[in-house]
């Protein structure tokens, strides 16, 4: 995974001092004064002497282009660029290797970074950025505005006008190069000095990163207002990384961990480098991805932005024939095909090494996981719960014995069959040339609020179309009908309303729960309504009656009913409470006996029941078509994916969430609109102050985290738009967030017209066709 190609001995420490390193060449000051060039791709090939400075060397950087090979060096009395290439070409022609001096006098430069095109180059002395051109000797403008020594600059890779700087003042700022104006300036990120700045240029983000550890990343807009998507923190995302890799292994080599993380060490950023691009070493192909490199004291570190999770860590102290141990500064290669090129300087020894590290294989891991799918690949087994059939008992009625050999007739006068009245002179006679009436239309009263199917192209609703308050009782459980017609609402006064999709007219309401109701459910026909509460019953509703058709009571449960809803085309009754989930075969009945109306003639069984290790918090399975795969959520904090067709637990997915998971949700569709097969795969989870993650059935990992919204205290939901490509979720602070799929996290962002009451949970759920 990590190799040492080249080590350097130097005259002086080097511990914090920026070194040069690109695809071809590295850099690095000999004698303090000179400058020596190596040749990444023939090591073995003699290094370019540069020389021209008179004081000592404190920054160095290669140019971001591949021709010509640019490197720029700063002392305390010159700023030099030099055309590697051509100061080659005038050694082996024994001529001396001149470069253009481009700075003068600008005192100790701590930091250089060259703008994506060559043309300018940012110097970084104090507390002030000299932007140079690359050419001449000139200064285009300097920038002030710090309040401490700076740090970084980093040019914007999609806006040549845009620079963004770091500094020890805990803050960073955006600039703009034709007007010499601050467009945004940070607030205090850290109490420590951030030391470092990247441009993620795929999904337009800003990170930066400080020396406790801390990383920050900001969406960067067209408007250069960077906001929030998400903070990591090195030290966490490590131990959190070490808990996901343990196996069940020697219990020495258990204990010998835990004693290693007894000592907690800072993990400064020092320098960070994008390796979204690379070329895997079996099948060839560019890969890309949003991830990146961070450099620090102890080794590299891999993050993925998408989900804030480590993917990796390369520890200099795994790899005893490392010449160093603790870095002090880092150089990374810009060019990532089949590996990454870094130049890093020893913190406590005079020493440089070039390290190769290799990170295709994190791809072929992830790929090589083995997942499962929403699909069955086979028909059920013999032996499979799901091939439970309830069989109906037909009622013995007794006959009832009637009164035979009794007249016919009880009045006692008879009337005449008519035999003494008049002979008719007319017979039947038909009616000919009637003209049909057509019967009046129909005329419904949405007025084009429903459509035939769901608009795939439309954008997130932003605006609120309208607002209903219902009653003082908070909104604990929400869901529209298959059709998008009508929304059931679970309330917190122990009942449910039935309101049509305009949210016009009076709601039918349905009462007989004790408790708040904790769940609601639609069948697939859209005939029954499922409703499950605190009071741990369960009640299933026909459509306009108010006395439910079956109710599931009587102390059958030992914990409140977390989750129920139909499942498996409507065949069964998925309920979770407690540490089991229940698999029960039901029957509808409305027929009632006139005398005894409190009997009840639905019928239920008992199919199966998984008992978890856990509580379970939530539980989600599609019941659009036949699925095998049902998720729940522990109060442990893990996801549990069961396979029903072996009344098993297939997969366990430990430490999902910081905190127990109380939604979880699937991209179940909608029989209104398409989706790829592969989509069907990808569910939700949201946790108390630990936002929203987006995971991969396929590979059980997380693939998207979302996380810019305020969840403190209240469990808000989440749920899929029916096309599949939008999220929303519920916020705290009175808003309703929408996001998409394809990892712009910058698009998580508030609906300024949403406004939920701060007393509910922000119950949300997905919205069919309805769009207007």
């Amino acid at each position: 995974m990590i190799s040492e190609k080249l080590s350097l001995t130097c005259d002086r420490l080097l511990s914090h001092q920026q070194l040069a390193c690109s695809r071809s060449f590295c850099a690095a000051p000999l004698r303090s004064k000179e400058v020596l060039v190596y040749n990444n791709t023939d090591l073995q090939q003699k290094p370019l002497l540069l020389t021209g400075h008179h004081g000592d060397i404190n920054a160095m950087t290669f140019g971001k282009r591949n021709i010509p090979v640019l490197l720029c060096s700063a002392s305390a009395d010159y700023v030099i660029v030099w055309d590697v290439e051509n100061c080659q070409r005038k050694i082996q022609e024994g001529e001396i290797a001149t470069g253009l001096v481009i700075g003068t006098l600008l005192g100790e430069v701590i930091h250089l970074s060259f703008c994506f095109s060559d043309e300018r180059v940012a110097a970084c002395s104090g507390a002030v950025i000299y932007v140079l051109n690359s050419k001449k000797q000139k200064v285009i403008c300097t920038l002030t505005g710090h309040l401490g020594p700076l740090t970084s600059a980093e040019f914007c890779p999609w806006d040549r006008n845009i620079l963004v700087s770091t500094s020890e003042d805990r803050t960073f700022k955006v600039w703009d190069l034709k007007t010499e104006a601050v467009l945004y300036q940070s607030f205090v990120l850290s109490a420590s000095p951030l030391l470092s700045a990247l441009f993620l240029e795929k999904n337009r983000h800003l990170i930066t990163g400080s020396a406790d550890g801390q990383v920050w990343c900001f969406s960067f807009d067209n408007d250069h207002k960077c906001r929030l998507v998400t903070k990591m923190d090195l030290l966490k995302m490590e131990k959190n990384h070490q808990e996901c890799q343990k196996t069940l292994s020697h219990h020495k080599g258990v204990c010998e961990q835990l004693v290693a993380d007894k000592v907690e060490l800072s993990k400064p950023v020092v320098q960070m480098s994008s390796c979204s691009s690379f070329i895997d070493l079996d099948s060839q192909k560019n890969i890309d991805n949003s991830w990146f490199c961070v450099g620090s004291t102890d080794g590299l570190y891999v993050v993925d932005p998408d989900t804030s999770q480590l993917l990796t860590v390369l520890h200099f102290k795994d790899n005893s024939d490392l010449s160093i141990a603790t870095a002090g500064s880092w150089s990374f290669s810009l060019e990532c095909d089949k590996s990454m090129v870094a130049l890093v300087s020893s913190l406590f020894t005079p020493c440089v090494v070039l390290l190769e590290m290799f990170l295709a294989h994190l791809q072929r891991s992830e790929e090589n996981d083995e997942g499962f799918s929403v699909f069955p690949s086979s028909s059920p087994l013999p032996e499979s719960p799901l091939n439970a059939v309830l069989k109906n008992k037909e009622p013995n009625h007794p006959q009832k014995k009637g009164i035979k050999e009794t007249p016919l007739v009880f009045h006692s006068k008879v009337k005449s069959s008519g035999y003494t009245s008049a002979a008719r002179r007319f017979m039947f006679a038909p009616k000919i040339n009637v003209k049909k009436t057509s019967p009046a239309k129909k005329t419904t009263g949405n007025g084009g609020f429903l459509h035939s199917s769901y608009p795939a192209g439309s954008v997130a609703p932003t605006v609120p179309s309208i607002d209903l308050s219902v009653v003082n009782k908070q909104v604990s459980c929400l869901q529209y009908s298959g059709d998008g017609k009508q929304i059931l609402c679970g309330l917190g006064d122990c009942s449910l309303f039935l309101y049509k999709s305009s949210l016009a007219g009076c709601p039918t309401v349905y009462r007989g729960h004790d408790k708040p109701v904790s769940s609601v459910s639609w069948s697939l026909s859209r005939q029954w309504l499922l409703s499950a509460s605190d009071d741990r019953s369960v009640r299933i509703w026909t459509n306009g009656s108010s006395v439910p058709a079956i109710t599931m009571g009587d102390n059958m449960f030992s914990k409140p009913v977390r989750g129920a809803q139909f499942y498996y085309l409507d065949k069964f009754l998925l309920l979770a409470s407690g540490p089991a989930l229940y698999l029960y075969l039901y029957d509808v009945d409305t027929t009632r006996d006139d005398i005894k109306t409190y009997k009840q003639r639905s019928v239920f069984k008992l199919a199966s029941c998984i008992t978890t290790s856990t509580g379970i918090t939530a539980l989600s399975a599609i019941n659009g078509f036949l699925s095998y795969i049902v998720l729940v959520s522990g109060s442990d904090r893990s996801i549990q994916v069961l396979d029903m067709n072996k009344g098993s637990v297939a997969s366990v997915l430990p430490d999902a969430h910081s905190r127990a998971t109380h939604c979880i949700t699937q991209n179940k569709g909608s029989a209104f609109t398409g989706q790829t097969p592969e989509s069907y795969n990808l569910f939700l989870s949201s946790a108390i102050t630990d936002g929203v993650k987006l995971w991969d059935l396929r590979t059980l990992r997380c693939v998207r985290r979302y996380e810019n919204h305020v969840n403190r205290c209240h469990p808000c939901s989440s749920a899929f738009s029916p096309c599949g490509r939008f999220i929303v979720c519920g916020s705290e602070d009175k808003c309703l967030l929408t996001g998409t799929l394809d990892g712009k996290l910058r698009l998580f962002q508030c609906s300024t017209g949403s406004r939920l009451s701060c007393d509910t949970s922000a119950a949300v759920d997905h919205i069919p066709n309805v769009t207007a």
